[in-house]
C-alpha cells in the first residue's frame, strides 16, 4: 500500500509540473549509471512560477545578506522593474575586518598540483600563526578539502599548539553540533608573535575547522566574537560542470544575458559571501577574511564585491603574515 501511495505521489508530482511546461523549462533525459532512465522536467527559469505565488499575497519582502548582484536575483525570484529594492548599509566598521585577496595562488582545474594545494597550506599557516584562535578554511569539495589538509598537517601541524577539525562527507546532526561546539569552547584568543613556537603548553590554542565552500558550516551558523576570527576562502565556489549547468548557461546565453554568469559565477560568488559572512557577526566582532585565488582580482568578479568590501588589499603568500600583524597590532 505504501508503495503504492508513494508511487501515486510521484505521478501527481510529475504530471503537475508537466501542465506548467513552458519556455521556462527544459526537458531532458538521461541513462543512470545504475541503468535507470530518468525524464526531467527541469526549470532553469524560475521567474515566473514564483511571480504567480507571490501575486497571491498583498506583498513580498525577499531579504538576504547574500542577494548580490541583486538585478540578477531580482530577475530570477519573479520581480518586476518597478518592485522595490533596498541596499541596506551596513552596521560593521569596516576597519575590523581584513579583506586580503591572494595575487599567487588559485584553485583553477588547469593550476590543480602538489605545488599549489603547498603554497595554500603555507597561506593558512602564515595566518593563523599571527593571531592564536578559531579559522575556518572554505574549500572547493571534499577532494580539494583533502589534499590541502593532507599538506598542511604533513608540513606546517604542531600538536602542542594546534588543533585540527574536518568536515566529513556525510554528518549526523550530533557530529555537526560536536564540531561546531569545539568553536564555541575554545573562543579564547592568545598573543601571537615569535612565541608561538614554545607554545607547548597551550593545547587547542590555534583551532583550524576544515570545510567545504557551500557546505552545511559556510551559511546558518552564528559564531560570535572571539569564537571565530578567521576564514580563508579557497577558490572563487564556481560549480563543477555538469549536465544542468551547462543547459542553465545555453539558456541564458538564448536569452541575450551572460550564460557563463547566471550558471556559474553568481552561485559561485553566492557561496563565497556566505562563506566570508561568518567572520563579522556583531559590531564587537574583529576578524580576517583571505580569498585565496587570483581571479578575484579579476574585474568580473570585483564588480560583484558588496560595498562592504571596498577596502581590500593584494597579497601574496610571503607578504600576509606583516600585513596580519599590522593588523592584529592595531586592533588588540
Amino acid at each position: 500500500r505504501m508503495e503504492t501511495l508513494d508511487f501515486y505521489f510521484e505521478v501527481s508530482h510529475f504530471l503537475d509540473i508537466y501542465e506548467r511546461v513552458d519556455e521556462n523549462y527544459v526537458v531532458y533525459s538521461q541513462l543512470l549509471n545504475d541503468g535507470d532512465f530518468m525524464l526531467k522536467l527541469f526549470c532553469v527559469n524560475p521567474a515566473r512560477n514564483l511571480r504567480q505565488c507571490m501575486q497571491k499575497g498583498r506583498s513580498t519582502i525577499l531579504f538576504s545578506a547574500t542577494l548580490l548582484p541583486i538585478q540578477y536575483y531580482k530577475k530570477l525570484l519573479g520581480g518586476e522593474p518597478s518592485d522595490y529594492e533596498v541596499y541596506a548599509k551596513s552596521t560593521f566598521d569596516e576597519r575590523k575586518k581584513a579583506l586580503l585577496i591572494a595575487n599567487d595562488v588559485t584553485s583553477k582545474y588547469s593550476r590543480r598540483s602538489e605545488g599549489e594545494f603547498l603554497r595554500i597550506a603555507e597561506y593558512i599557516y602564515n595566518m593563523v600563526r599571527q593571531r592564536h584562535g578559531n579559522y575556518m578554511v572554505f574549500l572547493p569539495s571534499h577532494l580539494f578539502l583533502e589534499q590541502v589538509y593532507r599538506c598542511f598537517i604533513e608540513r606546517y601541524y604542531d600538536a602542542g599548539f594546534m588543533e585540527c577539525i574536518v568536515q566529513e562527507d556525510h554528518m549526523s546532526e550530533a557530529m555537526r553540533e560536536a564540531f561546531l561546539l569545539r568553536f564555541q569552547e575554545s573562543n579564547v584568543c592568545y598573543p601571537s608573535g615569535d612565541a608561538i613556537v614554545d607554545a607547548g603548553d597551550a593545547q587547542g590554542s590555534i583551532l583550524i575547522g576544515f570545510c567545504v565552500m557551500g557546505g552545511i558550516f559556510s551559511e546558518g551558523i552564528d559564531l560570535k566574537r572571539d569564537s571565530l576570527i578567521g576564514a580563508i576562502i579557497v577558490g572563487t565556489g564556481i560549480p563543477q560542470v555538469g549536465c544542468e549547468r551547462q543547459l542553465l548557461k545555453e539558456y541564458f546565453d538564448a536569452q541575450g544575458e551572460n550564460g557563463f554568469d547566471y550558471a556559474y559565477r553568481y552561485p559561485g560568488m553566492n557561496k563565497v559571501l556566505q562563506s566570508a559572512g561568518r567572520v563579522i557577526r556583531t559590531a564587537e566582532d574583529i576578524g580576517v577574511v583571505a580569498l585565496l585565488d587570483e581571479r578575484f582580482l579579476e574585474p568580473q568578479y570585483r564588480r560583484m564585491f558588496p560595498r562592504e568590501w571596498s577596502q581590500y588589499e593584494v597579497v601574496n603568500v610571503s607578504g600576509i603574515a606583516g600585513r596580519l600583524e599590522r593588523f592584529w597590532n592595531e586592533w588588540l
